[in-house]
C-alpha cells in the first residue's frame, strides 16, 4: 500500500508530512524507559528487519489476479509498544523510499501515517484495552489476527481520502473506495494470519517480550531475550534473501485497485514539486524497485539483505540515541 507521489497533490503531500512529524514527535516524547529498555532495543532493532523482509514478499490473493504483503505496524506495537514500534515502521518506511525508490517521497509522511500512525497509535491501543485485564492464548491469537485487518481496512480507506483531497480525478471516490476495501481485506487476513503466528510465537517462547508491549512492563534484566532476536534475525536474512525470490508478481492491492478504476497504476504529474521530488528520490536510490540499477543481475537477494541490515541498524541506533538522550535529561 506504498503510495506513489502521483497520488497526491503537494498541498495534501506537504499536509501528511506535517501530521506524520507531529504524531512521530509525540511519539518518541512519549517513550519510557520500559518501552526502550536495554532489552527492548534488540527485539526493536530484529523486528524492524523482519518486517522490512517480510514486506518484499507479496502473496497471492486467490481469484482476483492481485497480491498482497504485510504492513507489519500492528506486528510491531505487539511486540514493542505503540511508539517504538511507529519509530520502527517508520524506520523501514524511510529506507524503503530513499534506498529503494518503493513508495514516493512526496507521499512518505502519507506512507507512514496509513501504515504506521494508523495501526500503532489507533488500533494498537484498543488492543491493549481488550487484552488489559487477562491475556490467554485465545484472547492473544484474536487480537493479533484482527488488528491487521481493522487497520488495513482504515490505512485504505486514508488512500482513498488523501486521493480524493489531493482531487485526482483518475479515481472517482465510490468506484475507488468499492476496489480498496474488499482487497484489503483479503490482504488484512493474510497479514492477520501472519502476525497472529509470530506473536504467538515469540509469547510461547519469551512472553515477557508481549507483556512490555502491552503493559508497559520493564523486562527484567535477568531474563534473556538472545534467543527470541536470533532466531527472528536469522528468519529475517532468510526471508530477504531467499523467500523474496518467489514474490508474487501480481499488483499489489492498491496498484490492482487503481488498474481497474483508471486503466493505470501509474499517474504521472509534471509539476515543479513533483519533479523535484523525483529527482531527489532517483539520485538517492541506490537499489531502485529492490533491483542493481544496471538491472543486469537480480537484486532482490541483495536488496532484502541490505534493507534488513540497514533497518535494523537505524532502528537500533535511533532507539539507541533516544534512550540516551532522554537518560540524560532525566539526571
Amino acid at each position: 500500500m506504498h503510495m506513489a507521489d502521483g497520488l497526491l497533490s503537494p498541498e495534501v503531500g506537504v499536509a501528511m508530512w506535517a501530521v506524520t512529524a507531529g504524531a512521530t514527535a509525540y511519539g518518541i516524547k512519549k517513550i519510557t524507559d520500559s518501552d526502550l529498555s536495554e532489552k527492548k532495543l534488540p527485539v526493536m532493532a530484529v523486528s524492524g528487519a523482519f518486517v522490512f523482509a517480510a514486506q518484499m514478499i507479496n502473496f497471492t490473493i486467490p481469484g482476483t489476479g492481485s497480491s498482497g504483503h504485510i504492513g507489519g505496524g500492528i506486528l510491531l506495537a505487539m511486540l514493542l509498544g505503540e511508539f517504538p514500534a511507529l519509530l520502527t515502521i517508520a524506520s523501514v518506511l524511510v529506507i524503503q523510499c530513499l534506498i529503494f525508490a518503493d513508495g514516493g517521497l512526496l507521499a512518505l509522511g502519507a506512507n507512514i501515517f496509513n501504515m504506521g500512525v494508523i495501526p500503532c497509535l489507533i488500533v494498537f491501543p484498543i488492543i491493549r484495552m481488550f487484552l488489559k485485564n487477562s491475556i490467554s492464548k485465545t484472547k492473544l491469537s484474536v487480537s493479533a489476527f484482527l488488528g491487521p485487518v481493522v487497520a488495513l481496512q482504515i490505512g485504505a480507506f486514508g488512500v482513498v481520502m488523501e486521493t480524493l483531497l489531493s482531487g485526482i480525478t483518475e479515481f472517482p471516490f465510490k468506484t475507488f473506495v468499492a476496489l480498496m476495501l474488499p482487497i484489503h481485506l483479503a490482504i488484512g487476513v493474510g497479514e492477520g494470519i501472519v502476525t497472529a503466528a509470530v506473536v504467538l510465537f515469540v509469547w510461547k517462547m519469551r512472553s515477557e517480550i508481549i507483556n512490555s508491549a502491552l503493559f508497559k512492563q520493564k523486562i527484567d534484566e535477568k531474563v534473556s531475550v538472545k534467543k527470541v532476536t536470533v532466531i527472528i534475525g536469522i528468519v529475517a536474512v532468510i526471508t530477504g534473501g531467499v523467500l523474496s525470490l518467489y514474490a508474487s508478481s501480481n499488483p499489489d492491492g492498491l496498484e490492482w485497485s487503481m488498474e481497474k478504476t483508471a486503466g493505470t497504476s501509474e499517474l504521472k504529474n509534471s509539476d515543479k514539486t513533483h519533479s523535484v521530488m523525483s529527482q531527489i528520490q532517483e539520485k538517492l536510490s541506490i537499489l531502485p524497485d529492490y533491483d542493481f540499477k544496471s538491472q543486469k543481475e537480480n537484486g532482490t537477494s541483495a536488496s532484502g539483505i541490505i534493507g534488513a541490515g540497514i533497518t535494523f541498524c537505524l532502528a537500533l541506533g535511533a532507539g539507541g540515541i533516544i534512550t540516551y538522550v532522554k537518560k540524560k535529561k532525566n539526571k
